[in-house]
């Protein structure tokens, strides 16, 4: 194996600028180099119970998603993974409520491990969730990144219609915002109106002061953890249909806050791809993922309409699945210093039914399949004797535990 990772890409981008991918983000994510990112601004589905569908005759037609969960949506290697390797999330996620909370949290934990290890240390991430999950993702997020490295909880205020009658009108969103490392995290701050006391001019000195066009007076200020943004109305000219879309104002403002011209910005669940439109014009290089094809699509039209770009022989749209190229001249994974290391480590007992075997009746095997994003690193192999070899195949460790105790 290469003794410098960096000199075989690591910290480099393993994708072309303006990149789109359809498929799951959890396995393209994970053929993705390590800290090969700058910002990752992600708006996932919010376990809202809800189902979502863009009208008919919208730019977004086609696109739709159900917002309910249950064990079914969850691929139980995640929570193999997680309870292996990672004690203290595993907790959080045993805390849950419901059979519903717990399952898109291990889904939501599955992939927010892979963006930690994707973020340069100089990287922030913006998670976008609203109330419904948001103090159990806090919870995860702090499991997986450190409470230390917890920035801010920004509440997204917006006016839109419908009446509560039971409770006050729920009105806002929220975006937990993490630096990978808050002695290095790239910050730019922020500026808004800050209105003066009957709108009258304090005339401090050195203090400059602004007169708006209804003669009121106002100062610039630092920005709160409050913005006050306006939702994509039915006639804006930015809509696109697509279920949750975003407004370009408000990533706009998270790129401006937490990247630098030229940055690599993620957007894993990029939808109708606002973030993307937004690091486009902000001169950043962006890549976006989702499972929907339509993404594809709107990213092209939107890059056109709102940008004047004609992107089609620009943005490239892939439905593979990346190798990563950080990881040194990686040995074929079934050389026998893999075997012989991992002989040593197991004590010379198999993976699955646990019983000890000589080396040359173990077999060295992907601990997460290759077809779903694992590589051959030592990280991800494991010896199985021949008949757990056999009963696993291409499933998780997980099915391969359920026969051997069946």
């Amino acid at each position: 194996m290469a003794d410098n990772p960096k000199e075989n890409g690591h910290g480099k981008a393993n994708w072309a600028n303006q990149t789109i991918w359809t498929g799951d983000n959890l396995p393209i994510m994970r053929g993705m180099n390590s800290e090969s990112v700058d910002l990752i601004y992600l708006d996932p589905p919010f376990n809202s119970k809800a189902n979502y569908a863009a009208p008919i005759g919208s730019q977004a037609a086609g696109a739709e998603f159900k917002d309910t969960w249950s064990l079914s949506d969850v691929d139980v290697a995640w929570l193999d993974l997680i309870e292996a390797k990672h004690p203290a999330l595993n907790r959080v996620i045993g805390a849950a409520m419901t059979k519903s909370d717990k399952s898109y949290l291990i889904y939501m934990a599955a992939r927010l491990l892979e963006m930690k290890r994707l973020l340069k240390p100089t990287g922030s991430i913006y998670l976008h969730c609203d109330p419904t999950m948001s103090h159990y993702l806090k919870l995860v997020m702090d499991a997986i990144w450190g409470r230390k490295n917890f920035r801010n909880e920004i509440v997204w205020a917006y006016r839109t219609g419908g009446i509560a009658k039971k409770w006050f009108s729920r009105k806002h969103d929220i975006l937990l915002y993490y630096a990978a490392d808050p002695e290095r995290h790239v910050f730019h701050v922020q500026k808004e109106r800050s209105y003066n006391r009957n709108n009258k001019p304090y005339r401090f000195r050195n203090v400059e002061e602004y007169e708006d066009k209804d003669g009121r007076w106002y100062t610039m200020a630092a920005l709160r953890d409050v913005w006050e943004i306006n939702a994509i109305g039915r006639t804006s000219h930015e809509r696109t249909g697509y279920p949750t879309q975003k407004p370009f104002a408000l990533l706009e403002r998270i790129i401006k806050s937490s990247s630098r011209p030229g940055d690599m910005v993620l957007d894993p669940f990029c939808g109708c791809a606002t973030a993307c439109i937004a690091a486009q014009d902000e001169g950043r290089e962006w890549v976006g993922i989702d499972i929907s094809p339509k993404a594809a699509e709107l990213v092209l039209l939107r890059l056109k309409k709102e940008l004047g770009i004609f992107a089609d022989n620009t943005v490239a749209h892939r439905k593979d699945i990346p190798g990563r190229t950080d990881l040194g001249n990686v040995i074929p994974y079934n050389d026998m210093r893999n075997k012989k290391l991992l002989y040593g480590e197991q004590g010379g007992h198999c993976n699955g039914c646990v019983t000890h075997f000589k080396i040359q009746n173990l077999t060295v095997d992907h601990i997460i399949p290759q077809s779903k994003g694992g590589t051959d690193h030592i990280g991800n192999l494991q010896l199985l004797c021949g008949h757990c070899n056999s009963v696993k195949g291409n499933r998780s460790m997980e099915d391969l535990m359920a026969k051997l105790s069946a």
